[in-house]
């Protein structure tokens, strides 16, 4: 046992260097859903390498503490993975990045009062920014998780006095930390850790549910960070190199998303975009027409066309439709009609949430083409289906400068020759906006569970004697 440790400490240099080749690696092969699996692979075997590693370079272990927290995570880890529903994911996600940040906030909580430690300026730095980062993320993923899972204590914060106090609790953070940063001081690095757990709630909590997928995105990347952080404070080459992957990828991921809704990010987060109560303004409350069909009248117009595109939003999540959606997707291929999925940027809850749903169903990578692929080509496209999306096929985002989404790229579905719209009612949903695609005299809206319309479109395909 002597000897492997002494081999391991010895070259751990070699070790953390494949951990961090293979975390590279990892986010190489997530870049793709033809690619994401062995991308997984790739993080998982980085993973054991650096926990192995580390786990033979600590210092006076307590093994049977440490093993039994290894097993327990790995228990639930392993539950969890393969009870949570595909609708549950992006507030499993939000959930997961919580537990990054309060674990740097653990260590650096544990490292403080570790008494027999001197900590000169640099490391006082190094423990203020991974802590505050981490309580940050910590409390706002789980205001997201809340928000994402429609949890009653997850309300969304509206007035004018929402500003100034996001803004005083920030200073306030500074400023303790600041004083810690001077003095050594045990109570204003609490004082500190406390008002920054507050001040990410604070911070979340005024955001439309619109803006949650960059939410997500932008709290994956302050985990990394919070993780570079503590990995600076523990002297750990690998914790410094996969957090800083992990931010600067989510950071990078925020700022596409962002572009994809024509916003910035200070405007997604300070801005009160995307809320239900701006959206509200913009209706006059007048009866508005549209026309709705039946699933047997969507089957009949897709079966006799010869360009379908098929447009997943949250409602295919909702309704957990995307294996129907496969089945209607190879009847109408069988029947010579050319079918493709168009996937908005931030369409669903999370980034890549249809794709990952998309793929869950085992849908061709090559039919399944991101808005700036297909936009073109819905001019000439004999019939669009939108299932459960809103924001990203409203014609309002181009024609509508008193909109809140004016400016933010769209799916073009308007400019198809038929448009069938999949929704529960015409209420305005999630993000709080109406959409003028629904009244439109090329469009049908088709009322009811996104699963169960889809199934009657293909029993009446197969029935229509095709």
């Amino acid at each position: 046992m002597s000897d492997l440790t002494n081999f391991i400490a010895t070259n751990a240099d070699w070790f953390y260097l494949v951990g961090a080749i293979l975390f590279v690696l990892t986010l190489r092969g997530l870049s793709s859903p033809k690619t994401a699996i062995r991308g997984n692979r790739f993080g998982m075997a980085a993973m054991a390498i650096a926990v192995v590693t580390t786990f033979f370079l600590a210092e006076g272990p307590v093994l049977w503490l440490i093993i039994g927290a290894m097993i327990l995570g790995a228990l639930v880890g392993m539950w969890k993975a393969k009870t949570v529903a595909m609708t549950q994911m992006p507030e499993t996600v939000a959930l997961m990045h919580s537990f990054v940040g309060l674990a740097a906030v653990a260590i650096a909580l544990a490292t403080v009062l570790h008494t027999e430690q001197q900590h000169g300026a640099v490391a006082r730095v190094e423990l203020f920014i991974g802590c505050f980062i981490g309580a940050i993320t910590f409390s706002a993923s789980v205001f997201a998780f809340g928000k994402l899972a429609a949890k009653s204590w997850a309300k969304t914060l509206v007035g004018g006095w929402v500003k100034p106090v996001q803004a005083l609790l920030f200073i306030a953070m500074i400023g303790f930390g600041g004083v810690y940063f001077v003095t050594d001081s045990l109570p204003a690095f609490y004082a500190m850790a406390v008002i920054a757990v507050i001040f990410g709630w604070m911070w979340i909590a005024p955001i439309g549910g619109g803006d949650m997928p960059v939410v997500v995105s932008l709290l994956n990347s302050f985990s990394g960070w919070a993780a570079a952080g503590i990995g600076f404070t523990l002297g750990n080459s690998m914790l410094i190199i996969a957090g800083s992957l992990v931010g600067s990828s989510g950071a990078i991921l925020s700022y596409i998303m962002c572009k994809a809704m024509n916003r910035s990010l200070l405007n997604v987060l300070f801005g009160g975009m995307g809320t239900s109560a701006v959206a509200a303004g913009d209706d006059d409350g007048a009866p508005k027409n549209y026309k709705a069909g039946s699933a047997e009248d969507a089957g009949f117009l897709m079966s006799n066309a010869s360009n379908v595109v098929i447009v997943p939003g949250y409602g295919m999540a909702q309704g957990r439709a995307q294996n129907a959606v496969k089945e209607l997707y190879e009847l109408l291929k069988d029947e010579g009609v050319n079918v493709r999925f168009a996937i908005h940027p931030v369409a669903g809850r999370m980034p890549g949430h249809m794709n990952v749903l998309l793929a869950e169903a085992d849908v061709p990578y090559d039919d399944i083409l991101e808005m700036d692929e297909i936009n073109s080509d819905f001019a000439s496209t004999d019939v669009v289906l939108v299932i459960g999306a809103n924001d990203v096929v409203n014609p309002s985002a181009k024609d509508d400068p008193t909109s809140p989404i004016f400016g933010m790229p769209i799916l073009e579905v308007n400019k198809a020759q038929t448009v069938m719209v999949i929704k529960r009612s015409m209420n305005t949903g999630y993000a709080g906006l109406d959409n003028s695609l629904f009244y439109m005299d090329k469009t049908m809206m088709i009322f009811g569970d996104a699963k169960k319309m889809v199934e009657e479109m293909v029993r009446s395909i197969n029935g229509g004697g095709h």
